[in-house]
């Protein structure tokens, strides 16, 4: 059984990338520093807490998993944050991810699944954004990884390393069984943050900024089931696997979704009223961030299926009523 090094296995989409991978007939080992993921979720293969920083920690695992393939999510990915903390944002995805690419070269492990972001193309209002699209971070969080994305580049052209890395933004919902699924302390993600208000958890949503150039004055994002997402990784490294040539892919539905339409969605699917307060917007959102994923269907045969709203807030809504990995 082929092993796959899985960092930040213990977060949202690492551990629904797990589950994943098992069923595929992977061995996926999860490599977590547990920072913002949640050990309770490392349920579909073994655990090693370590840091991307920690060199000597990388290599005692790759020596003793021996994975034919990385599949790497661990980042810091709060923009707000990535606001106030540049350097953090810098040193920890970008030196992180540079640490895994060579410690993975040296045990000769080639085939480097990325998990990127949408954000490396900054406020592109009015377009669908592919894999050519100019790129124009508005902060630390979509510029750390565009520099991943160049540094695999030079790395890999270098120590043979192949890659796979996938561009997305509003990742959502959960595993269908409720085995896993999506918790952050403190949450910031929308619906979540939806359902914890609908739950009574918050006292209200708080819409950040309702004067955006949209139909409804809020920000329009492209939503993807991470049930979705994590099958276009598996068939990401398939690609790998089969020879196919390094790529870049956007993830995405096409159409986006303004905040106010995700409340509405949220309200019709629970049957509970969501209650809200209007807030200035915030750091570094930009208007409208719509992904399309055309290469991605006609290279990897990859479709959104479980991708509406109603499905995406449905699973998370289940999900949200088991109480998560909280104890």
């Amino acid at each position: 059984m082929r092993v796959v090094l899985v960092t930040g296995g213990a977060g949202y989409i690492g551990a629904h990338a797990c589950k994943a991978l098992a069923r595929a007939g992977y061995a996926p080992v999860t490599y977590d520093n547990l920072s913002t993921g949640w050990e309770a979720a490392v349920r579909f293969g073994p655990f090693e807490r370590g840091d991307l920083l920690d060199r000597d920690r990388l290599a005692e695992v790759f020596a003793r998993h021996r994975p034919a393939a990385v599949m790497h999510f661990a980042a810091l990915s709060q923009v707000g944050e990535a606001m106030r903390e540049p350097a953090r944002y810098w040193r920890n995805n970008l030196c992180g991810s540079l640490n895994l690419a060579e410690a993975a070269a040296e045990a000769g492990c080639r085939n480097f699944v990325f998990s990127s972001t949408c954000a490396v193309y900054g406020e592109q209002d009015g377009v669908t954004l592919d894999e050519a699209s100019a790129q124009a971070p508005l902060n630390a969080y979509g510029a750390s990884k565009r520099a991943v994305e160049d540094m695999l580049s030079d790395v890999g052209a270098a120590a043979g390393l192949r890659r796979v890395i996938f561009r997305y933004f509003n990742v959502a919902g959960a595993d269908p069984e409720a085995e896993v699924g999506e918790h952050h302390e403190p949450e910031t993600h929308l619906i979540p943050v939806v359902l914890q208000a609908i739950d009574g958890q918050r006292p209200a949503l708080t819409i950040h900024g309702t004067d955006y150039a949209t139909p409804d004055g809020t920000c329009i994002r492209d939503y993807v089931h991470v049930s979705d997402l994590v099958e276009a990784h598996v068939r990401g490294l398939r690609w790998l696997e089969e020879g196919g040539e390094s790529r870049v892919f956007n993830l995405g539905t096409g159409h986006g979704f303004s905040v106010r339409e995700v409340i509405e969605a949220a309200r019709r699917t629970t049957n509970r009223p969501v209650p809200l307060e209007e807030g200035p917007r915030r750091p570094g959102d930009c208007t409208r961030l719509v992904s399309g994923s055309d290469r991605a269907a006609r290279d990897l045969g990859w479709r959104p299926e479980r991708s509406t709203l109603e499905t995406m807030i449905g699973d998370a809504w289940r999900w949200h009523r088991t109480g998560g990995y909280a104890p």
